[in-house]
């Protein structure tokens, strides 16, 4: 069955910790740090895979993971570097992060490779943190962690013009008629289940031209197969209604054109607003002493709205018809429609590789604050001058650290302990 959705999980690679190491050679009995760096994690990367025209693959496979960074090594060696992932994805997908149905990326237009989760980054190790204070680091940064997000993928096909009408009123005749599309036709009650795409070959060029299908009354609310092909439009410039004209199977044209307009309405406003043009279908059915064309003309022309009788059996009518939305297109914006970001994940989801801790330790009635921000802060302030403490108490303060002490309702003259630096609390 044609997949044009389906739901995912995706996630980067995390950072490699730093490593903590001193040399250690004959004669060097105190040897400096030269712990290596942590390698970074793997990145999550989508590309546009020409080939692939449905999302099949990912009603198979659902979690997508990148390598992690490994760890840093003894003698400064770099720790290696996580593979990235690359998951190929047909022309036309829109990438929305799950949980708010926001858009990250539209995979259309020249956007042919997007990556969508970094790898954290692999710490330093220890051989970064030696001052002429500190010269002896116990301390590496750990790797940065991975990033994870459930993802929505939508495709919406890349077509200029979006064939839409009830089943059974000749829309995948008319498709084989104009275009290179050769689409299954039979007289049947119920829908085609795939969009079917042509591109329609004019003497001064061309356009490319969807049949959507699916549309049934109430399509935008979920019925029939309508709300899974509606957003196949989202991109089209000029809508196409075809109708049967002849009312081969007794419905009435005109209470149709109708009822499909309120589908595209409820579904997207927008949409309904687009330019739209008529094609009355089957006229070689109409019978002697009828003309029911004129009275779809009279009721939608006087709007606006152009109609054509054509009979996609014959090809009478049709060359008109695609002259003139070939016309309408060439005054339109010829650049394709392309969702916008509403979701960026280097934005949203920010991470601090420097994490700390705030504690309270009954045992010893002190109040404990550890963690790598603070070992690495410790290692480069000069706390016995003016300056280097008034730079320790701004960063006590802008960290939030004197809030969360507040939080635990420390008092004047209690004690706060560092890596084995007292101090005394004072407001």
């Amino acid at each position: 069955m044609f997949a044009d959705r389906a739901k995912i999980y995706v996630r980067s690679g995390k950072g490699g910790d730093g490593h903590v190491s001193f040399r250690r050679e004959k004669y060097v009995p105190n040897g400096g740090p030269d712990g290596g760096d942590g390698g970074n994690g793997g990145s999550v990367i989508f590309e546009i895979d020409e080939g692939l025209n449905t999302l099949t693959d990912f009603r198979h496979i659902r979690k997508y993971c990148a390598q992690h960074g490994e760890e840093g090594g003894k003698k400064n060696c770099h720790g290696k570097n996580g593979q990235d992932i690359i998951i190929k994805v047909p022309l036309g997908t829109v990438i929305k992060e799950a949980e708010s149905g926001k858009v990250i990326t539209d995979m259309s237009g020249e956007n042919r490779r997007y990556v969508l989760l970094r790898g954290g980054k692999g710490g330093n190790g220890n051989q970064h943190y030696a001052t002429s204070t500190m010269q002896a680091p116990k301390y590496a940064q750990p790797g940065q962690p991975a990033k994870e997000l459930e993802l929505i993928l939508e495709l919406k096909v890349i077509a200029d013009v979006g064939l839409v009408g009830f089943p059974n009123v000749g829309k995948s005749t008319f498709l084989s008629r104009v275009s290179n599309a050769r689409p299954k036709i039979a007289n049947y009650h119920f829908t085609t289940l795939n969009p079917n795409l042509g591109v329609v070959d004019l003497e001064d060029g061309g356009f490319v031209i969807a049949d959507i299908p699916g549309l049934v009354e109430g399509a935008a609310e979920g019925k029939g197969l309508g709300h899974q092909f509606l957003r196949h439009i989202e991109r089209t410039k000029v809508m196409i209604h075809v109708v049967d004209a002849a009312s081969t199977e007794g419905r009435d044209p005109i209470e149709d054109i109708y009822a499909i307009d309120k589908e595209l309405m409820a579904y997207q406003a927008d949409i309904a607003k687009r330019p739209q043009v008529i094609a009355a279908n089957k006229i070689d059915c109409i019978l002697p002493g009828e003309d029911p064309v004129q009275k779809i003309k009279d009721e939608f022309e006087p709007k606006g709205v152009k109609v054509f009788p054509i009979s996609a059996v014959t090809g009478e009518g049709i060359k008109e018809l695609l002259y003139y939305v070939k016309n309408e297109l060439a005054h339109l914006d010829d650049k394709p429609i392309v969702f916008e970001q509403e979701y960026d994940p280097e934005v949203e989801m920010p991470t601090d590789d420097l994490p700390f801790t705030v504690e309270y330790d009954a045992e010893n009635d002190e109040y404990v604050v550890e963690g790598p921000k603070i070992e690495k802060m410790l290692g480069y302030t000069n706390l016995e001058s003016e300056k280097g403490f008034a730079f320790f108490q701004k960063f006590m303060k802008e960290n939030g650290i004197l809030k969360m002490l507040e939080d635990l309702e420390i008092k004047e003259g209690d004690t706060v302990r560092m890596y084995g630096l007292k101090f005394d609390y004072y407001k």
